[in-house]
């Protein structure tokens, strides 16, 4: 079982650090993929505050688009084209994306209203597209450099272990 109560005392960088430790032994410890991304997709919405959606959007290569995968929050679109939305633009663009302001994302897919800002890690290895790791918040301006750091480290542990 992963013990999330230590998280309460700590501040928020040792938080992300907990974090990583905690993604790095569930990575560690189980080989499936969907398994892995559902226990991180819980991880990181106990660790980073004020997140209304945590989850990943899948590589779908038949379709050329993003599936659903693995979340914690309210129902979600089900599939983004690559190039739409902040998801679709990471993936086309293969960069990370920061959007203080959603609503002024042009394209922007509002899957849940109350989303006022956006973090968006691209999941690649080796050039072949995983998905990507997305989180809204409902606070503008929500995702500052800290997060952006950890973030990407989160996501370079599950590349790791492709």
């Amino acid at each position: 079982m992963i013990k999330l109560d230590a998280m309460k005392k700590m501040t928020i960088e040792e938080k992300y650090k907990y974090m990583l430790i905690l993604i790095e032994g569930q990575l560690s410890s189980e080989r499936n993929f969907i398994a892995n991304l559902s226990n991180i997709a819980a991880i990181i919405n106990v660790a980073v505050d004020k997140c209304n959606w945590v989850g990943f959007y899948l590589y779908d290569e038949e379709n050329n688009s993003l599936v659903l995968g693995p979340f914690q929050g309210l129902p979600a679109c089900n599939r983004i084209d690559i190039g739409k939305g902040v998801c679709g633009t990471a993936i086309k663009h293969k960069t990370l994306q920061r959007i203080n302001n959603v609503h002024e994302f042009p394209g922007h897919i509002a899957c849940d209203s109350a989303s006022n800002s956006e973090i968006v890690i691209p999941i690649i290895k080796d050039g072949k597209i995983y998905g990507v790791l997305d989180m809204d918040s409902p606070e503008f301006n929500r995702f500052s450099e800290l997060e952006e750091t950890y973030l990407e480290k989160a996501v370079e542990k599950i590349i790791n272990y492709i």
